[in-house]
């Protein structure tokens, strides 16, 4: 089935952005893998997170900009719908990206960290296991009728309490951090930014084509910046004083 092309624009496409308020949460769990150990509380400063994962349709008025060659997966139909969220994009894409639209529109965007993204995936539900509680992925409504051959378009279920959708579901999202499994036993108390190097970058939340698609808020990820798998995406922060 074809899906309808991607308009050319040469206007920016700002995301909607979700206000983050400061605030201490546990990070971690202790019922997940060894990585996600030891649980540990971390206060984040409040920043602005964009309400979805970007899209086709967003990052193709960045690679009109700048010339850029497309993901991969750019013209497979399975995953060019313009409301899907671009996939196949690199840690350094998602960077470049974030560096275009911040040199376009005058705001400090970038990728958020994993102590951000945690804090907003959890939205303000200490030490529960998925943004909404408790209950398995399962119980979720159509569970069993999703992504049956890619990422969904972004926003067509209820967002989460900080009004972010698709937060640890549809695509793997690309964070700011190096990865180190061990981590948390040496984590700074406040805005933990992860290590100052590393040979992985840190990736959160779900995948399209996972046997269970919906990640646990704690759930971490990673692999190396350069690798560009179809269900990795990334979704956007934002400096609250930009």
């Amino acid at each position: 089935m074809a899906t309808q092309p991607r308009p050319a624009s040469s206007q920016v496409i700002e995301p909607t952005r979700v206000s983050i308020p400061g605030q201490s949460f546990l990070m971690g769990s202790d019922s997940g893998q060894d990585n996600e150990r030891p649980v540990h509380r971390v206060w984040v400063d409040s920043f602005l997170l964009a309400a979805t994962q970007v899209t086709n349709r967003e990052f193709a008025a960045f690679l009109e900009a700048t010339g850029r060659t497309p993901p991969p997966s750019w013209d497979t139909p399975a995953f060019s719908n313009p409301e899907q969220p671009v996939v196949s994009v690199s840690w350094f894409e998602a960077a470049h990206y974030c560096e275009w639209l911040s040199s376009a529109t005058g705001r400090c965007y970038r990728l958020p960290t994993e102590a951000e993204w945690e804090c907003a995936a959890r939205g303000g539900l200490e030490e529960k296991h998925f943004p909404w509680g408790d209950e398995p992925p399962q119980s979720r409504p159509e569970y069993e009728k999703r992504w049956k051959t890619g990422p969904e378009p972004v926003a067509r279920g209820a967002p989460n309490s900080f009004g972010l959708y698709d937060v640890c579901e549809n695509v793997h999202e690309w964070c700011s951090d190096w990865f180190q499994a061990d981590y948390y036993s040496v984590s700074p108390e406040k805005n933990p930014l992860g290590p100052t190097t590393g040979a992985r970058r840190s990736s959160r939340g779900g995948s399209w084509r996972h046997h269970i698609r919906i990640s646990r808020s704690s759930a971490r990820s990673s692999i190396p910046p350069e690798f560009q798998y179809a269900d990795y995406g990334f979704r956007i922060a934002c400096d609250t004083a930009s």
